[in-house]
């Protein structure tokens, strides 16, 4: 199946019912769902049309894109990979959401007053860097310009096709990191870009609690080159 028979209906509507403890996260690993404490963090899961248009039309879950962003090589926790924008919540934050479009401008440079934000999802551990990580998902009603804001934190700012994410042809599993065996979790090839670890499987539970997903090979296995 290729990614423009993938998705139906309108993907802003789908996200909008989506908060709380609608979505499932049951097929992740089990070191995503074990409870942890840790610092409090949320991230932006920012979809939009892929084709820069604003309205409340409706636009296909393949039709849509999603914000995602590389972390500079010269960084601590997850050097040169690729995630949402994001980080821990400050004083200055009232509650998650409001942490993860701060450090979405911060990162990006996208204007807050186009995004449209929906009910968090359930908070998940990111223990590699002992964060507990609420995910925001929002829409992005009026598009605005993004870019790299710090260079000492960020190399690239992108949108990525969602129904590039679902084509099963761009599906991959990772099980090996620097030769290391973990748990199989999900990850995505598109566009030259691997986006593997915490940002996949959260795009992976996403896609399979929203009915977007289609089957897939799952021991097309890739291990990433970092």
């Amino acid at each position: 199946m290729g990614a423009t028979e993938v998705g139906a209906g309108d993907a802003r509507t789908a996200l909008a019912r989506i908060g709380g403890p609608v979505v499932d996260w049951g097929r992740l690993p089990e070191q995503l769902t074990t409870l942890a404490s840790g610092r409090r963090s949320a991230v932006l899961m920012l979809f939009g049309a892929a084709d820069g248009s604003v309205g409340d039309h409706a636009v296909a879950p393949s039709d849509t894109a999603v914000l995602l962003l590389r972390r500079a090589s010269g960084l601590r926790h997850h050097p040169g990979q690729i995630g949402f924008p994001g980080g821990g919540l400050e004083p200055v934050d009232v509650d998650p959401s409001a942490a993860a479009v701060r450090e979405a401008v911060e990162e990006t440079g996208v204007d807050p007053r186009g995004i449209e934000l929906f009910a968090p999802l359930p908070e998940l551990p990111l223990a590699v860097s002992n964060h507990l990580v609420t995910p925001v998902p929002a829409w992005w009603r009026h598009p605005s310009p993004v870019h790299a804001v710090d260079a000492a934190e960020t190399e690239e700012v992108f949108f990525t096709s969602v129904g590039a994410l679902l084509d099963p042809a761009n599906r991959r599993s990772v099980e090996r990191v620097r030769g290391m065996r973990i748990p199989r979790m999900p990850a995505f090839e598109v566009d030259g870009r691997l986006v593997w670890g915490f940002t996949a499987a959260l795009l992976s539970g996403l896609f399979d609690t929203l009915g977007w997903a289609v089957p897939w090979d799952e021991d097309r296995v890739v291990e990433p080159g970092v």
